[in-house]
């Protein structure tokens, strides 16, 4: 009843009055116009500033609200369109961005950029080696054969320096790195591929999660590419409040945001902790321990990785109708200090990381496995409501279709995710069974298939840490993926990782009982799941 309630609301609020203001934009306008249709302006950050001056100056015009309206074309974003706290509406003043009705306007940037798989021809080749101490990794000398022309070899020298820029894409079960080659030496066998920094110390000094090539299923796995060097548009909008002063009442309808780039892994490679999440920094314990997990052996800091859209500090700040496409790393991410926003009704596709991501995740410079208190309620009673998901993580592997960290009081119902090459649906952060505030979460009613592609250690759907009085019911979980090269077979329907607690799950389809945890809590109730429930279409 309570989702219910708060989809209303929703619906309500995104009715356009007819009174509202109206701020027209259009490609062939002009910003020295007054953006009225007849005289539309050219961009809408223009129109944002003239929307942000009615408020200000108290006009007439913003009283029942304030639509700017964008006509059918394409809006280059040179730059990302900056939301400020002075940009919000009220409950009965909200502001509306939206497409023309019966028009499609796409806000756009760079195309993605694109990568030649020179080692193997397709797929991927096992590794022969992994030396943590010399941070190198041994592959096939066939390697230098096939690279021959991409390779440089000074006269008398068994050492080879790419002629232009290489990676390694390395597969470590649950995540990807990518690593930036700076050398292969060759001996009468095999080679030895050493890297730039800073993602030789972090990808060799990090104990999780490593290739092991001795005692696991086969191998961990590589291959050879060549990626455009050129850094491109990686931000559309970027939404930013303030904790004291929350940007709220904003809608964003019927839009399209398309084409942007991902320029971390040119410059710094990419070694992730989990979710995509890149680390900065980590190491291991000389003595494996602390005072909250005494077998914990890793520490390590991440950032979050690069969104198309971004959220930050605010309320009733809402996505509904729009499509999502072609964006090189998040989509659409709700980072922390939000609350009563709602994401409904949209389409995401051929994302490059993540779909949507929401809440804190312990970003730098908190160390991301201790348990923080004060991070769910940042991030509470979000709604994400029957969107439609397929083709996340093409980019990075370890991304996934929706993930939230610390939140609460989150609802995740009746989305359609597919087509990933990880976990699908992801809640909970921290690694703990304390009780950090994460509670009363809602993962319903959602379709879930085709996942695990790539990578394993993988859930339809995941969860972390304790959550009390959580539900994962009525969910359709189907077509596990095959993940090829992964060192294990740890791949679930349901996967209740490293300390899961409160969850009630029940009436959950899937074609067999294949679920997994990892120290679950004493609160987990399961009911009835499988292949008896009834599928739901």
């Amino acid at each position: 009843m309570k989702r219910l309630s708060f989809l209303l609301t929703f619906l309500l609020n995104c009715v356009v009055n007819a009174s509202a203001g109206d701020i027209f934009v259009s490609t062939d306008g002009n910003d020295r116009s007054q953006g009225t249709k007849e005289a539309p302006v050219k961009t809408v950050h223009q129109a944002l500033r003239m929307a942000r001056e009615w408020r200000r100056l108290n006009d007439i015009r913003q009283a029942n609200g304030i639509n700017i309206i964008l006509r059918e074309g394409r809006y280059r974003m040179e730059e990302p369109l900056l939301v400020r706290p002075e940009d919000s509406g009220t409950e009965v003043s909200p502001t509306h961005i939206r497409s023309m009705e019966g028009e499609r306007a796409v806000l756009c940037g760079d195309p993605m950029q694109q990568h030649e798989q020179l080692y193997p021809a397709s797929g991927m080749e096992r590794m022969l080696g992994f030396d943590q101490e010399n941070h190198t990794i041994t592959v096939p000398l066939s390697v230098t054969k096939h690279l021959k022309e991409f390779l440089h070899q000074t006269k008398g020298s068994k050492t080879f320096t790419p002629a232009i820029p290489l990676n390694m894409v390395v597969h470590q079960r649950w995540a990807i790195a990518i690593l930036r080659i700076k050398d292969i030496t060759v001996s009468k066998k095999q080679a030895v591929v050493s890297f730039l920094e800073p993602e030789s110390k972090l990808e060799f000094e990090h104990p999780w999660p490593q290739p092991i090539i001795n005692g696991e299923k086969g191998s961990s796995s590589f291959l050879i590419r060549k990626t455009e060097q050129r850094d491109g548009i990686e931000r559309l909008v970027v939404i930013q409040g303030t904790d004291k002063q929350p940007i709220e009442h904003l809608h964003f309808e019927d839009l399209t945001f398309e084409n942007t780039c991902w320029n971390r892994p040119l410059h710094k490679g990419h070694v992730t902790l989990q979710g995509g999440f890149p680390i900065i920094d980590a190491y291991k314990l000389a003595k494996e321990g602390l005072p909250w997990a005494e077998t914990l052996e890793n520490q390590a800091w991440i950032e979050r990785p690069v969104a198309a859209v971004s959220v930050t500090n605010a309320r009733h700040v809402d996505f509904s109708g729009c499509t999502f496409r072609n964006l090189g790393s998040t989509a659409l991410d709700y980072m922390t200090g939000v609350s009563d926003c709602s994401i409904v009704y949209n389409r995401f596709e051929n994302i490059g990381g993540n779909a949507i991501l929401a809440g804190s995740f312990a970003e730098s410079p908190r160390e991301v496995h201790c348990p923080y208190t004060d991070l769910a309620p940042l991030c509470r009673r979000l709604l994400i409501h029957e969107n439609t998901i397929t083709n996340a993580s093409c980019e990075d592997w370890g991304a996934v279709g929706i993930g939230c960290g610390y939140v609460s009081n989150t609802s995740i119902t009746d989305n359609t995710v597919s087509h990933v090459n990880y976990s699908g649906i992801c809640v909970g952060w921290g690694w703990t069974p304390k009780n950090t505030g994460m509670r009363e979460n809602v993962i319903a009613g959602n379709k879930v298939t085709d996942f695990a592609r790539q990578l394993y250690d993988a859930g339809g759907i995941y969860t972390l840490s304790n959550q009390p009085n959580s539900v994962i019911e009525n969910n359709v979980i189907d077509s596990l993926g095959a993940a090829p090269y992964a060192t294990n077979d740890r791949g679930f329907y349901i996967y209740l990782d490293a300390e899961t607690d409160g969850y009630t799950i029940r009436n959950n389809w899937c074609p067999q009982q294949k679920f997994g945890d990892n120290h679950p809590g004493p609160a987990i109730v399961w009911g009835e799941n499988g292949p008896e429930i009834e599928k739901k279409q």
